[in-house]
């Protein structure tokens, strides 16, 4: 077989990611595009410079003082494994990666490189996050002035009137406050998503699950959780729902996080269903996992859309969906959630039949696990 070989620098300059090389002396031998993208004139302090300018241009995001550059540059050399930390920049938490490489002739050199935030979702988020809120509040204060001229109208005597009239106005406050603060909880997901929080997070609260007792006290907290939008026909949802879910199944994952990510499924399948129609839950073992499904009898999903499902603020565009009030972000975070857990999402569905959200989590194992062996309600 032929061998191919590569100019350096346009391999490097190909790359989407910033990449910095430095010799074992310390010195600047490779930038590529990106990075003079990154770095901006600071680049030229870097080729003056090398190592030391490195130092004092990337001030690391950790909070204890003693874990600079320079520190994460020995881990890198020492363990010979990339090391990840971040930066900040010009305000920006940017992460990073430090690792040795071995040139040619042998010489240890030092190699950094930087991802580029891609911040669409959040920005996506905060924008739709300002337009509710100014709605909310320009909302609100003429509900909160038209009240306040009721209650002086002395004409109004009849106290049921009154009443209705004011009924009405409270109800709709209600629907913008519901939507701000489902909103501000989409924020906060993300934003521990895009920041790499959710990982520790979810690392902390890993539990051993019973499935068979969890989704008993699921489904008798329905009753009490707003699982659609306050505009939406109230009904009865426990009386749709069935569960299939045998005993002696459980499972390591965080009870917080799956209990938030079920949810989300089973007000999808409320929301694209009528309301006669059943939905399923059921719970089954495969191999070293075990499978939950959410299943419904509704709309379905148009196979040209399949690949839009776990995109970030995209909603299908039937008529059916679009009319209810929704966002289109809930299942790409609960497609990064269950992947934080060591799951995996995904769904089958035809149009005007149903359908199905399958995940996977792991079984919980009492030899390898370092969690508590009592269920958690973390």
């Amino acid at each position: 077989m032929a061998t191919t070989t590569f100019d350096m620098q346009l391999l490097l300059d190909g790359l989407g990611q910033s990449i910095l090389i430095f010799g074992q002396n310390g010195k600047l031998v490779y930038e590529n595009l990106a990075s003079r993208t990154l770095i901006g004139t600071d680049i030229t302090l870097l080729r003056a410079n090398g190592w030391s300018a490195a130092t004092a241009l990337f001030k690391t995001a950790d909070t204890d003082p003693d874990k600079h550059l320079e520190f994460y540059r020995i881990q890198a050399l020492t363990s010979l494994r990339p090391v990840r930390f971040s930066i900040l920049r010009s305000g920006e938490r940017i992460p990073a990666w430090a690792s040795a490489m071995s040139a040619i002739n042998g010489e240890i050199c030092t190699m950094l490189s930087f991802d580029t935030p891609d911040w669409f979702a959040l920005q996506e988020l905060m924008g739709k996050f300002r337009s509710e809120m100014k709605d909310a509040i320009e909302s609100t204060s003429g509900h909160v002035e038209i009240i306040e001229q009721l209650m002086k109208n002395k004409q109004i005597k009849d106290v049921e009137t009154m009443a209705k009239r004011l009924g009405g106005f409270t109800r709709l406050i209600g629907i913008h406050m519901n939507r701000v603060n489902r909103l501000e909880t989409l924020v906060e997901r993300l934003e521990n998503i895009r920041t790499g929080r959710v990982k520790e997070s979810i690392r902390q609260r890993k539990r051993k699950i019973a499935l068979k007792t969890f989704f008993e006290d699921f489904e008798e907290s329905l009753d009490e959780t707003g699982l659609i939008d306050p505009e939406t026909d109230a009904h009865d949802h426990r009386s749709r729902l069935t569960l299939d879910v045998p005993s002696g199944v459980a499972v390591l994952a965080s009870s917080t996080y799956l209990t938030r990510i079920l949810q989300d499924l089973l007000r999808n399948a409320i929301m694209y269903s009528m309301k006669a129609t059943p939905i399923r839950i059921t719970v089954r073992v495969v191999g070293s996992n075990a499978q939950i499904d959410v299943k419904d009898e509704g709309y379905g999903i148009r196979e040209k859309e399949n690949e839009r499902v776990f995109e970030a603020f995209q909603r299908a565009r039937q008529p059916q969906i679009i009319s209810e009030y929704g966002y289109g972000l809930n299942l790409y975070l609960c497609k990064h959630e269950v992947e934080a857990m060591n799951g995996r999402i995904w769904f089958t569905s035809e149009e005007n039949v149903g359908t199905t959200f399958s995940m996977m989590l792991p079984l919980w194992k009492e030899e390898t696990s370092s969690s508590p062996s009592s269920t958690s309600s973390n």
